[in-house]
């Protein structure tokens, strides 16, 4: 089953006066499951790249299939539905709402989605991450390895069929990283959600099953010949 697919994704935009190319004709597919991570320097165009994958922004031409779902003629309220129900998100700043504690803002997406007991699933999840004794935590006063768990304790809780994770190490340490990375996988294969990892740490990508690497907006390596395979042999 395919999770994500990107469909020849041009995205173009104007700055003082030029017309800037930041994606050029990307297409791949993702299938459920799957642990892919896309890598390439700065200004590669990789973090365009998970917003047009989860449906935040429109691409200038292409298509991207997410859960599914066609995002082409969605309009941004159907969007965001689809997001709530189907996708979640770790960011390297961990994006927790500070007035409220590590409970409530597991909670949070459940209590939107009309779950019915979203206490006990959120209390249920963030003992799976090790924080059961840190529920009532406001995030002023968790270490950024306790946010991260917050993070994905959230990102998680929902069981969404795709989870965008946008340089999830990024703010940690080494080590308190590396544990973040494993609890990571370790949910990934406990529930089977498909990971989308936006990275530049080597070693976290080699975790994956696949690179996607972008260069100057354009994918290159493995995928790209995949999707290009040229003439074949005589």
């Amino acid at each position: 089953m395919v999770a994500v697919e990107a469909r020849a994704l041009t995205q173009r935009v104007t700055l003082a006066g030029r017309e800037l190319t930041i994606l050029e004709d990307v297409g791949f597919t993702i299938h459920a499951g799957e642990a892919v991570a896309i890598v390439g320097a700065s200004g590669s165009g990789k973090s365009t790249l998970i917003g047009l994958l989860a449906g935040l922004d429109m691409p200038s031409s292409g298509e991207v299939v997410l859960a599914g779902q066609a995002l082409k003629g969605l309009d941004e309220d159907a969007r965001a539905r689809l997001r709530g129900a189907r996708v979640g998100f770790v960011f390297q700043n961990f994006q927790l709402l500070p007035a409220l504690t590590a409970l409530e803002n597991v909670m949070l997406p459940l209590e939107l989605a009309g779950h019915a007991d979203p206490e006990s699933a959120a209390r249920e999840v963030l003992a799976r991450v090790g924080l059961a004794d840190r529920l009532r935590a406001y995030p002023r006063t968790l270490s950024g390895g306790e946010q991260q768990r917050v993070a994905l304790a959230r990102a998680f809780v929902a069981r969404p069929a795709v989870l965008f994770a946008d340089e999830p190490t990024g703010n940690l340490d080494a080590v308190t990283g590396a544990a973040v990375v494993e609890l990571l996988f370790e949910l990934n294969a406990q529930l089977g959600t498909t990971l989308v990892l936006v990275t530049h740490d080597e070693p976290l990508a080699a975790r994956c099953a696949r690179r996607l690497r972008l260069v100057g907006g354009r994918l290159v390596g493995a995928e790209a010949a995949q999707r290009n395979p040229g003439p074949r042999p005589a």
